[in-house]
This record gives structure tokens, C-alpha cells and sequence, in this order.
């Protein structure tokens, strides 16, 4: 009974979409610049969970900007989910682009390397080694599935190979890596560093494409220098060259876990605002497999209590697609989700911390504080039989029957300004709210309405208001929200109560509505 309301009300699809038509003939689309709207989508997307008063950030403040995921940013679902965007910019670089920024690894949860960064080029070869094709990449990884790139003939494609020039910005043994399955051979300025096999463990084809294995290397680098990096991987491997994924990986030469630590609590120290970005894995959250727990990997939540204790406006960016653990949100400024928020999210970030864009998210889901404290955690099968002992009451009726409290509940969600609930008024299934902004900016709200006893969501609806004006909410229910299963759906008649509120706890304002 999750359901998100994460994503722009449905009657605000025209804007984006173009208006309807007026005629039964075809409708000639206005072009729409996807760089700007996947940063709108995204800042919309963002859900402020909590905020002291920290943001939006004033001025230029000089932040210390901390965690792997603020370099390199998870910005979609893993295996099947996942694409390849034309670019993808960091919280690094958006940050960058608005202040000065200071930046520190702090702790590192991944486990495998990162993409070399771009541009790299994918060439597509024959058996002669002769280049067929050609197509720029925006990082080291490339994959497909089913059907060769546009212009690949694939009766005379014999071997892909990634190619890039890299030049280190540090001294020392730089570790690459190669994730894939099959043959590769890897140089470094035409001379071998790796040839030979990268197995997979099983024979299961799917495992191997989805989450590929990686075999690393150490080469050493100078500074300031360019180097020519070349990943040749050849056809035979899981059906030739028709499902195809591999990636050239590297990591800098790095310190000790302590040492990273320390250096970030020094750089949180010097700064106005230190923003720690962490965030979940492939490894632990992505297709195909079932999550073991719901902390964050590594010591990510050591870095942010560390960083916390150093700096009072410390926020936390939440990088992650699901429910994580938060043990020390209230030891922190500010939390703000950004789920996988694709291609620009940094440009995005940027545009809420500062205050630019609203964050208009709210939650899909309801957050524990701790997986042991979730009503329902025993979902196997004993014996052939999994027992559905929560029966009706699923998602967030199932906490208020358990009795205990979540970190945040369904629908939660913070703005940059205040909302009072006014009044409500009800006829027949159409429910008006009216509510005005009591803050100091205008500002948008979800409006939320929750139908029968179990006050489970019936509707919501986008309002937007300037400082001090009072707005309308017109959210029609739908004749499932009194309706229950008796081997078809059938609606029950009669007298039903409704409330509206800013989440499933938030209620403030109760109807009734006969159906």
C-alpha cells in the first residue's frame, strides 16, 4: 500500500508534456531541453527529512564536502535499470560550481572501483583489428544487451575495446581494474598489464552480465603525466558480442581507513558547512538480490558522527534508493534524500542547498529507525509456506497496528516554508483542503488525503503559494478507496472518514464522505 508521491502530480503532467490536444489530428511536440528538466525532476524528486534551520545555505559558504558518493554519485538503479547518460555531474562539481568547495574522501564503502572517468571511447573492431565503429563514453564502463550500438555490423565484430587518455593528478601505485567476464587484455601506454581471463563465479549468464566480477591491477604513475589506457575484450563470452558488459576502473593511490577519517574531520573543521554524501552500493542494493541489512556499507555512519562532532552545520545527503538506517540524524543539521536522482545531480543538489529549488519530495516508503523495529521482517517460506500475518494491514497501517514508531513515516517530507491546514470540506467523493503559507517564501505542498479507518492514502494533490496566501486543494478519490477485496472488488457504502494532512502521521484536518 506504498505508494510514491515523490513524483509531480499527475495535473501537472501538461507542463511538462505540452498542452492537450484540442483535435483528433497529430500534434507537433515542442522540443524540450532534457538538461533542464532532469534537474527540475530530480529537485523535485528530494526529500528533506530534516532541517534545523541550516538550509537553504546564505551567501558562499565555504564547504567542506565529504564521502565517495560525493565524487562519484550514484545516480540510478543497478543491472537491468541502468543506462548510460550523455554526462553525469557529481556533487562535486555541482557544488563547485556554485562556492568554494573543499573536498575529502572520509570513508570509502565501495568495494569495487569506480569508472575511470571520461572521455573514453569505445571502438568496435573486426578481426584484423580494423576500427568499424566508434562511440564516446562518459565514463570507463560500457554495456548492452540483445542488439549491437547503432552502425556495429555484427557478422564482422571480432573485439570492443575502451580507450583513454589519463592523466593522474597524484604520484604513486594507482590501482585499474577490469570488470567483466571473459578474455581482456589491458595496456598502459601500449605496454600489457593484464591478459588473460576474469571469471565468474557459477555458470549462471545473467549473474555475470548484472553484477560482473573485477580483477585488479597495480601500476605505477606520475603526476601530470598522460597516459594511453586500452581494455580489449573479445568475442565468445555468454553469446559473442550481444550481451557485452565491462568496465575500466581506477583508484588513486590512497591512504589508510584512519587516516581518511582524520583528514576529514580536519577539512569539516575549516569550513562554514561540512556536507557529508552517503549512500548505498551496487553490491548491497541493486537487482537480483535481497538486501542483508539496511545499513549504510562501511563507515560511512563513523565519518558522519565524526564530521558532526566537529561541525554543528553539518548535512547529510542521503544517496541511496530504498530505506537505510540513520543513527545519527539527530546528531546532524540537516538530512536531506536525494534517492538516485540521475544525470544532473549535482546541478540539482546545488540548486536546493542553496535555495534555488524547493525540495518537493515525499516519502514512498516508511523508514525504521532500525530493521529490527519494521513490523514485518520474516519473509520466508518455512516449509513452503510464507504466513501473511499482517493480513490487509501492509506498508505503513502495519506500523500503527505494531505500535512503534519509525524514524519517518509514509509521506513525510520537508519545504523551505510552513503550511497551515485551514479546513476541509467534503462532497460526495471530492475532497477540498485549503490550507496558506505562513512561512517567509513561496513554496509547494503536497496535499495529502487518507480515507477509512486505517487512514490509508486515497489521493494527493501539488499546491503552489506565495508568502501568507491561502490556497485551494481539490483532490478527487477514486472508487477504490472504499472499496474492499471479497473475491471481487466491491465497494462498501455508507459513511467513510477522511483526513488530510502531511503524512500518514501528520493529520490535521478530519471529514466525512458517503460513497
Amino acid at each position: 500500500q506504498e505508494s510514491p508521491a515523490s513524483a509531480p502530480a499527475a495535473h501537472e503532467a501538461p507542463a511538462v508534456f505540452g498542452p492537450p490536444r484540442s483535435g483528433g489530428g497529430p500534434r507537433v511536440q515542442e522540443p524540450v531541453d532534457g538538461v533542464a528538466l532532469a534537474r527540475e525532476v530530480a529537485a523535485r524528486s528530494f526529500t528533506l527529512l530534516a532541517n534545523d534551520g541550516v538550509l537553504p545555505l546564505p551567501g558562499r559558504p565555504v564547504i567542506a564536502l565529504l564521502g565517495a558518493a560525493a565524487r562519484e554519485a550514484r545516480v540510478m538503479g543497478g543491472g537491468s535499470a541502468q543506462v548510460f547518460p550523455e554526462r553525469i555531474v557529481s556533487p562535486l562539481a555541482g557544488l563547485s560550481e556554485r562556492t568554494e568547495v573543499r573536498y575529502a574522501v572520509g570513508a570509502d564503502p565501495r568495494v569495487r572501483l569506480a569508472p575511470l572517468p571520461g572521455p573514453v571511447t569505445a571502438q568496435f573492431l573486426d578481426a584484423a583489428g580494423t576500427v568499424l565503429s566508434e562511440q564516446p563514453l562518459s565514463t570507463g564502463e560500457a554495456r548492452w544487451m540483445g542488439d549491437l550500438p547503432p552502425g556495429v555490423d555484427g557478422d564482422r565484430l571480432a573485439a570492443v575495446r575502451l580507450r583513454a587518455a589519463y592523466t593522474p593528478e597524484a604520484t604513486g601505485e594507482h590501482e585499474l581494474s577490469i570488470t567483466g567476464a571473459g578474455a581482456f587484455t589491458l595496456t598502459v601506454d601500449g605496454r600489457s598489464v593484464f591478459d588473460g581471463r576474469v571469471d565468474a563465479p557459477g555458470d549462471d549468464p545473467a549473474v555475470a552480465f548484472l553484477t560482473p566480477p573485477e580483477h585488479r591491477v597495480s601500476v605505477p604513475m606520475t603526476a601530470g603525466r598522460a597516459y594511453e589506457l586500452a581494455l580489449t575484450h573479445p568475442a565468445g563470452a555468454f553469446g559473442g558480442m550481444a550481451f557485452v558488459s565491462l568496465a575500466l576502473g581506477h583508484a588513486d593511490p590512497a591512504p589508510g581507513e584512519d587516516e581518511l577519517l582524520a583528514e576529514a574531520v580536519r577539512v569539516a573543521t575549516e569550513c562554514d558547512v561540512a556536507v557529508v554524501v552517503a549512500g548505498t552500493t551496487p553490491q548491497v542494493e541493486s537487482e537480483g538480490f535481497d538486501r542483508e541489512s539496511l545499513r549504510l556499507p562501511g563507515r560511512q555512519d563513523e565519518l558522519i558522527r565524526a564530521v558532526a562532532a566537529a561541525n554543528p552545520r553539518t548535512v547529510v545527503v542521503v544517496n541511496a534508493g530504498a530505506p537505510v538506517e540513520l543513527p545519527w540524524a539527530e546528531e546532524v543539521a540537516a538530512v536531506l534524500l536525494t534517492w538516485f536522482p540521475g544525470q544532473e545531480a549535482g546541478a540539482a543538489l546545488a540548486d536546493v542547498l542553496f535555495g534555488d529549488a524547493e525540495p518537493g519530495g515525499r516519502l514512498p516508503t516508511t523508514w525504521p529507525r532500525t530493521l529490527e523495529d519494521a513490523p514485518v521482517t520474516a519473509v520466508t517460506p518455512v516449509d513452503g509456506t510464507l504466513a501473511y500475518e499482517e493480513g490487509a494491514s501492509i506498508g505503513y497501517p502495519a506500523w500503527r497496528r505494531s505500535g512503534r514508531a519509525p524514524a519517518y513515516w509514509f509521506g513525510h517530507g520537508l519545504g523551505y516554508t510552513t503550511w497551515s491546514y485551514d479546513s476541509i470540506a467534503a462532497e460526495g467523493a471530492t475532497v477540498s483542503v485549503a490550507v496558506t503559507n505562513t512561512g517567509p517564501r513561496p513554496g509547494r505542498e503536497v496535499v495529502q488525503v487518507y480515507a477509512g479507518r486505517e487512514h490509508r492514502l486515497a489521493g494527493f494533490d501539488v499546491v503552489e503559494a506565495g508568502p501568507g496566501e491561502t490556497v485551494i486543494s481539490t483532490i478527487f478519490l477514486p472508487e477504490r478507496a472504499f472499496q474492499v477485496w471479497d473475491g471481487r472488488w466491491r465497494t462498501v457504502e455508507g459513511e467513510h472518514p477522511v483526513a488530510a494532512g502531511r503524512s500518514a502521521a501528520d493529520l490535521r484536518l478530519f471529514a466525512t464522505v458517503k460513497i
